[in-house]
């Protein structure tokens, strides 16, 4: 029994249409807004966060909210600016959704001076959430505790300039020592 032959242009379009379809959701970033007042409705939270880039996708849930935006530096910004803020007279709770979270990633960071951890932190902070962030030498370790934001940090920074030098940012490949080695 022979197979039917298969047609490569139908095969390529289905291929490229999920490639598509799968770099656009790993970029993009859900947030939860908590704290809704009942008079508030999804045209004007959407209005609210599209302030601050593309929204794909809301949401509302009884007193709460979900908010769908392509890009990671937008939602970063409009949930810094955005939580708390007063919707008819109500201070909304707003925050990344911590769904689907692989744990807290420690990022290397090459070629930085002793001295700019603040800048440094401030430079990770557009793409997440820092715990820490610490120079040591010519060297930088920042912990962030959400995993997507830490690889779309390393993506968008490895290999780019930061004060005058090109950094080099990757995920760290140093281990804690067990007490049994101090």
């Amino acid at each position: 029994m022979t197979e039917p032959p298969v047609h490569l242009s139908c095969f390529h379009s289905c291929i490229s249409f999920f490639c598509v379809s799968l770099s656009c959701s790993l970029k993009m970033v859900k947030i939860f807004v908590g704290n809704l007042p009942r008079e508030a409705t999804e045209e004007e939270i959407k209005a609210l966060f599209e302030e601050y880039g593309a929204v794909t996708e809301c949401a509302i849930i009884k007193n709460f909210a979900f908010v769908h935006m392509e890009d990671r530096k937008a939602a970063t910004k409009a949930i810094k600016n955005l939580h708390q803020h007063s919707l008819h007279g109500t201070a909304i709770n707003v925050e990344a959704s911590h769904g689907k979270n692989f744990g807290p990633v420690k990022i290397h960071v090459a070629n930085v001076e002793k001295g700019c951890d603040e800048e440094l932190r401030a430079l990770f902070e557009e793409y997440g959430t820092v715990s820490e962030c610490a120079v040591v030498k010519n060297f930088a370790f920042v912990h962030m505790p959400n995993y997507d934001e830490a690889m779309d940090a390393i993506k968008e920074l490895d290999n780019s300039d930061f004060q005058e030098k090109r950094i080099h940012v990757q995920v760290s490949k140093s281990r804690r020592k067990c007490k049994s080695q101090l």
